[in-house]
């Protein structure tokens, strides 16, 4: 299942930082200076799962293999990207496919990286990336709602339909609404899945902070400081810790964090953050050859859990052999399992729990 994530926000907020340090990489283009990125950058992240180690000291494969999302970093946008200004609105359309978007928010002062509105108000910053986007949204949705409109003049009842949600939805725009925040059905979003909205794509905030800032977040205070609602998903990041992090070794690199104070990288959480996002949970499957996690959408039956690795595996499906991971930890792996009767047989009904080390069985 192919995740991606668009990287947003203002020029010098630390995006190309985040996403360097993200990929473990050099590939995003860096400096003191708006647009310094003018090309999308794409990367792959590995989700950090600690149960991996665990499933690796039972079976003991050739290879292990993580779950992963993909990040694209665009170039910052400026207040009036949707019509032009700046280089951020020339790649909008980079994460018009991306699953969600994290939107990265200035929270540190540092008088030596200039801002672009030249005061660092996270508020404000926040409410100048949603217009661009609610603005280059309603330019989408202004161009359907007028081919509704011709194609509603004959006997087309879907045409009637689609033109009514899209016209609700442009008002909710024209009133500064994100899309996803618009009282929808399933149904009805689903006639707007090929607009492909920006604003219709759950968002995560990363809260850029100093290096003594970072250790003693709190969570409700940044989500008061950046106007936002409390249901909002704000994680405390910073790109500053990150980008040194990138240069040390695995000693080193936990040395650093104790000093200041902390258990793991503050991208463990914001990768981990974007995965929930997305409402998705780890299933694995163990044996000589690899051990390996796979992403789906909480709520998925075993077939379709199957259809992930391969869509003759749904297609074929018979049943899936499902251990507990606490189970199989606990009893050293499937014989164990199987010896104490935790090894369990389910058919086309069973939805999967996040953890689960399965096998499936299919027809060829």
């Amino acid at each position: 299942m192919g995740l991606q994530i668009g990287i947003v926000g203002l020029p010098n907020v630390g995006k190309s930082t985040l996403f360097n340090a993200l990929t473990r990489s050099k590939g995003a283009e860096m400096a003191n200076y708006p647009f310094c990125t003018i090309e999308p950058n794409v990367g792959l992240v590995t989700v950090p799962d600690p149960r991996l180690k665990q499933l690796e000291a039972i079976v003991k494969p050739q290879k292990t293999l993580p779950t992963v999302i993909e990040f694209v970093d665009i170039a910052g946008l400026v207040k009036g990207a949707s019509s032009g200004e700046g280089l951020g609105n020339k790649f909008l359309s980079n994460i018009r496919q991306c699953d969600a978007i994290l939107q990265v928010v200035r929270v540190f002062e540092n008088g030596d990286i200039q801002h672009v509105s030249e005061v660092v108000d996270p508020k404000s910053d926040i409410e100048v990336i949603n217009t661009e986007l609610i603005l280059a949204d309603l330019d989408t949705v202004e161009k359907r709602v007028n081919e509704l409109k011709k194609k509603s003049r004959s006997p087309d009842k879907d045409a009637k339909i689609a033109l009514e949600v899209t016209e609700r939805v442009l008002e909710g725009l024209s009133e500064e609404k994100l899309v996803i925040d618009i009282l929808l059905t399933d149904e009805e979003r689903l006639l707007l899945k090929d607009l492909h909205l920006l604003t219709n794509k759950p968002i995560m905030y990363a809260a850029n902070l100093a290096e003594d800032q970072v250790a003693g977040a709190n969570v409700k205070d940044l989500q008061e400081k950046m106007g936002l609602d409390m249901t909002s998903i704000v994680v405390p990041v910073s790109a500053r810790v990150e980008e040194e992090l990138n240069e040390l070794d695995e000693e080193e690199s936990q040395m650093f964090l104790e000093d200041l104070g902390l258990q793991e990288s503050t991208l463990n959480p914001l990768i981990r953050g974007s995965y929930d996002l997305l409402g998705l949970q780890t299933y694995f499957t163990a044996g000589e050859k690899e051990v390996r996690a796979w992403t789906i959408k909480k709520g998925y039956t075993a077939p379709q859990a199957a259809g992930v690795i391969h869509t003759d595996f749904e297609k074929g499906f018979i049943r899936a052999e499902v251990c507990a991971f606490s189970d199989y930890v606990e009893f050293a792996g499937e014989s164990g399992c199987r010896d104490k009767g935790k090894l369990r047989s389910e058919g086309k009904e069973y939805v999967m729990k996040d953890g689960d080390v399965t096998n499936f069985l299919h027809s060829a």
